[in-house]
């Protein structure tokens, strides 16, 4: 009775999976398919915002993007931007990871300070950056001269240098805490077992971090770099309100650069044809970080 049964509960099984997870089914390919099919469509035609797909262009919108000089110095600078910052966090991350590990008081505390950059929305914390830097009435410029280090104010926003390093700091003030909180969590999982056989066998502070805590902490570290590589890679937010993008395109990185030519300039075809080309640079970086974390997980 039940063998003959069974073949028909478990198609009705299926059929009731199937009927549950076609909404979900459905809104990814309303999130995703879509959206891609109608990139690739706008990238090859000539698209304004208002009037989409008037003329099928080919790879002109990319032979454009590529000879210019604002686009692909943009690419560069998001790049560096990306690589450099990512990897000062995930190096800034581990050492507040590896202070919060030897704290015996307080750790719920300092956690709590810690979220409080992450917790504020890029915006607000974009806001705050600049009212700090304001060259009249900022903090900083107050403080400097307060303690007559500098004898006017300086407008570090204005300076074609000083605008991307501010901008990354501002990213790292707020997503370090990120990073030193996922790297905490893998330093907890780490057995204490190993680190009492190193003592015993007097290894010393230096020697458990280079021969312990770091290899067994690899994976991880290579986990967030990846997270964190794509964060830097898609920043918009503090671009937007620090410098737009200035002074002279000094701070001009692609995710502003594709919004304002699509939501400024209304050439929506082109901005996906950047858009693309953009995805191809952030795959490219990102594999080796990804083969990489693969390989350490591996080995552990």
């Amino acid at each position: 009775m039940t063998d003959k049964t069974a073949p028909g509960v478990s198609r009705a099984n299926r059929r009731i999976g199937w009927l549950f997870s076609t909404p979900a089914l459905v809104a990814g390919l309303v999130v995703t398919v879509y959206p891609l099919i109608y990139l690739l469509a706008s990238s090859v035609s000539r698209s304004t915002l208002g009037k989409p797909f008037q003329d099928f262009v080919g790879g002109e919108n990319f032979a454009t993007a590529m000879a210019d000089d604002t686009f692909t110095g943009g690419l560069i600078r998001t790049t560096m931007f990306a690589i450099v910052t990512a990897l000062f966090q995930v190096a800034l991350g581990l050492g507040v990871a590896l202070l919060m590990r030897q704290l015996t008081r307080g750790q719920n505390v300092i956690r709590t300070l810690i979220l409080l950059p992450l917790l504020t929305p890029p915006v607000m914390a974009a806001v705050v950056w600049k009212l700090v830097l304001a060259p009249n009435g900022g903090l900083l410029n107050s403080v400097l001269l307060q303690l007559g280090i500098v004898q006017e104010p300086i407008s570090l926003l204005g300076s074609p240098f000083w605008a991307i390093v501010m901008v990354a700091i501002a990213d790292s003030w707020q997503w370090t805490p990120f990073v030193a909180l996922i790297i905490y969590a893998g330093l907890l999982a780490l057995p204490e077992s190993v680190y009492e056989a190193a003592q015993i066998d007097g290894a010393g502070p230096w020697r458990g971090f280079c021969h312990i805590t770091f290899p067994m902490i690899t994976p991880a570290l290579m986990s967030v770099l990846l997270i964190k590589l794509i964060i830097s890679f898609k920043i918009f937010d503090l671009v937007y309100v620090l410098t737009s993008g200035g002074p002279a395109d000094s701070s001009m990185l692609s995710g502003f650069l594709i919004f304002r030519t699509a939501l400024r300039e209304f050439n929506v075809g082109y901005a996906a044809a950047q858009t693309l080309l953009f995805v191809i640079v952030v795959t490219i970086v990102t594999i080796p970080v990804t083969i990489i974390r693969k390989r350490t997980r591996w080995e552990q």
